[in-house]
């Protein structure tokens, strides 16, 4: 009886102490685990920053980029897109893009992609989503 209670506290004790910082999946690493890529936010396109002109309003911007992931309250005229891959822990690619509107018109942008500029395949979604598949 005292040695079923004696290893029942060295074994609780051990959990304690290794278990603890162990109990999450992500500091365990066990080989052959497969770990899938996972992509965040708005796709980014050059095909779609191409399309953008100063003049445009928000309706003609939100139909080409899409819906902006951030719209500040504080900031309306003023809209993010961000888009990220991530491999576990590991940031793959990420890239931003936010317009900016004058009395609801494009006036400006920046970020990651300029129009009209030579974008190299590996550099956009597509390259990606075949990361996705394996």
């Amino acid at each position: 009886m005292q040695k079923k209670i004696v290893s029942l506290l060295v074994f609780a004790a051990l959990a304690a102490v290794v278990g603890g910082p162990l109990t999450g999946c992500s500091y365990l690493k066990f080989p052959g685990v497969y770990r899938i890529a996972v992509q965040q936010g708005n796709i980014i396109d050059q095909k779609k920053v191409d399309q953008l002109k100063v003049g445009m309003n928000k309706r003609q911007v939100q139909y080409v980029m899409g819906s902006p992931l951030l719209n500040d309250a504080f900031h309306e005229s003023r809209w993010d897109y961000i888009y990220q891959v991530r491999l576990g822990d590991k940031t793959l690619r990420e890239r931003r893009f936010t317009v900016y509107f004058t009395d609801d018109q494009l006036a400006r942008w920046d970020g990651d992609y300029e129009p009209n500029a030579e974008t190299p395949v590996e550099d956009t979604y597509i390259e990606d989503a075949e990361k996705t598949e394996g």
